[in-house]
């Protein structure tokens, strides 16, 4: 008798995620995640139950690995300010093409609805605006918070480039950074004199 076939959940999740990207949330079935990821519909609900369940375990995998991505730029990203814009710079490198993007802010609502997944994105948030502070700590004209304002910063360049998507995402992005860092030290430079 053969054996039955083995898919580890992290494959699973990510079928289930491709999926999602593909056809958004809503498309996420055990059906068509079944024909992908060769698993039965009923194997798949054993092992998440619902597809709420399904969603967040996905979703839950996406954050693990943002999480990984964003400690290994950080590690690697010079404790400089062109450190900060070459770590921002790197993760938006994961966002592709405009299609690609736009079906992720789908994917986003997601992580907006569920309460586990909103406080991913919080802890993310704050791990993400202390590496980005670590590049200014020997800038003395650095202003308090400038982690968050350029992660806000970097959010908004995001948005802004996926209306005219005419140049890569990450030269989109680097041109906006490098204008951030230059205009705040500008303003500094101005008021210090």
């Amino acid at each position: 008798m053969p054996r039955p076939k083995t898919v580890p959940n992290e494959e699973v999740l990510d079928a289930a995620l491709g999926i999602m990207r593909k056809v958004g949330p809503e498309g996420l079935t055990f059906a068509a995640l079944s024909a992908v990821c060769g698993l039965s519909a009923s194997t798949l609900v054993q092992r998440f139950e619902t597809k709420s369940g399904l969603i967040q375990a996905a979703l839950l995998q996406a954050w693990d690995r943002l999480d990984r991505l964003t400690a290994e730029l950080a590690a690697n990203a010079p404790k400089t300010p062109a450190g900060a814009v070459a770590l921002l710079a790197g993760l938006s490198g994961d966002y592709g093409a405009i299609e690609s993007y736009a079906d992720d802010l789908l994917i986003l609502r997601e992580d907006l609805r569920d309460p586990l997944l909103r406080a991913r994105g919080a802890a993310w948030r704050d791990v993400l605006s202390t590496a980005l502070e670590e590049r200014f700590a020997r800038v003395p004209t650095a202003p308090t918070g400038i982690g968050l304002m350029m992660a806000a910063q970097w959010q908004g360049a995001l948005l802004w480039w996926s209306f005219d998507p005419c140049v890569p995402v990450t030269d989109f992005v680097e041109e906006s950074l490098e204008r951030f860092v230059a205009a705040f030290a500008a303003e500094r430079e101005t008021h210090s004199n």
